[in-house]
């Protein structure tokens, strides 16, 4: 039997690991109006449930930007955009 890893953010996968999107969230209360289009726009990029996804790359210093690869585009985002998006690692 194989236990299946439980979902992390995007921003917390490895360089170099995959996963599949799982949902992708608005951020806390205090700027609901803010975080559901930033939640909007990443999903209009392509951040949509089961959607494969790979790390490529975390820019220095800081760890920002992130490298994001979702099909066969290539996507730049900062930490806190990344931490909206839940994934499945493989």
């Amino acid at each position: 039997m194989t236990t299946v890893p439980s979902p992390i953010n995007l921003d917390a996968l490895a360089t170099g690991k995959s996963g599949t999107v799982v949902r992708v969230t608005s951020g806390n209360a205090a700027d609901m109006e803010d975080g559901a289009d930033l939640a909007r726009r990443l999903m209009e990029l392509g951040f949509v449930p089961g959607e494969k996804i790979r790390m490529l790359k975390r820019g220095m210093p800081g760890g920002e930007p992130l490298a994001i690869k979702v099909g066969n585009s290539t996507f730049a985002l900062r930490r806190f955009e990344a931490a909206l998006i839940a994934i499945q690692p493989e």
